[in-house]
């Protein structure tokens, strides 16, 4: 969260970010805590490489007009704004109407993201290199409501049926608004992308196992590194 918070007052700078996890999983931090003054070393001395990650950009409107407009760096949702019933929602992919899915609500990702809300889901773990977007229902109440990976240059459009109960937009859980029914979301590739600080070349499958403590006891792989 810190991260993200510092992602949205540097934006506009177009300036690296560099995270030191002292929290839990910290997936997008790049160092620990008690690294603090070999990372400070670096960064003086300009050993460290840049990454750049894809961005959303996101538009809602209702009625034809515009209600808001916003970004984010790990995903946007589309969610009810109520425990009561679900919210009633129509897929569209590209112009085309894909599903009608009821339920808690709609996660729409980039890879970054996809080891965040998209990740608990149940979407896939995308590797950051990967050039898509995702698409993730959220306890959908339908027959066809599997999480989706479609192309970097597609657009998501989420529409909030007008007999549905109220929603809400959330961009990376830190900026939302009301969408009443009838409601319209469109989501594509940000055109700014949001640049992030790395200490180290280390395979992103590293990150994985490091992160979550995955088991690869008795690995006998010849890619030792």
């Amino acid at each position: 969260g810190t991260l993200l918070r510092a992602a949205e007052i540097t934006r506009a700078a177009h300036v690296p970010l560099l995270g030191v996890n002292l929290g839990h999983v910290g997936f997008l931090a790049e160092a620990e805590g008690n690294d603090t003054e070999k990372v400070v070393s670096q960064v003086v001395s300009g050993d460290y490489i840049v990454e750049e990650r894809v961005t959303l950009d996101v538009v809602a409107t209702c009625n034809g007009a515009e209600i808001a407009r916003g970004w984010a760096i790990n995903e946007a949702t589309v969610e009810k704004a109520g425990r009561e019933r679900m919210v009633e929602m129509i897929v569209e992919v590209d112009g085309r109407p894909l599903s009608r899915w009821g339920g808690d609500g709609v996660v729409c990702a980039t890879p970054t993201g996809s080891t965040a809300y998209a990740f608990s889901a149940g979407g896939p773990v995308v590797w950051p290199n990967v050039d898509a977007l995702l698409v993730v229902p959220i306890s959908a109440h339908a027959l066809f409501a599997r999480p989706l990976v479609v192309g970097p240059d597609s657009v998501v459009a989420l529409e909030v049926l007008a007999t549905s109960v109220d929603a809400v937009l959330c961009c990376d859980g830190r900026r939302s608004v009301d969408l009443p029914p009838g409601s319209r979301v469109e989501v594509r590739r940000g055109q700014q992308s949001i640049s992030l600080a790395r200490l180290q070349q280390s395979p992103f499958t590293d990150r994985l196992v490091d992160k979550f403590d995955l088991p690869v006891n008795g690995w006998r792989g010849t890619g030792r590194g």
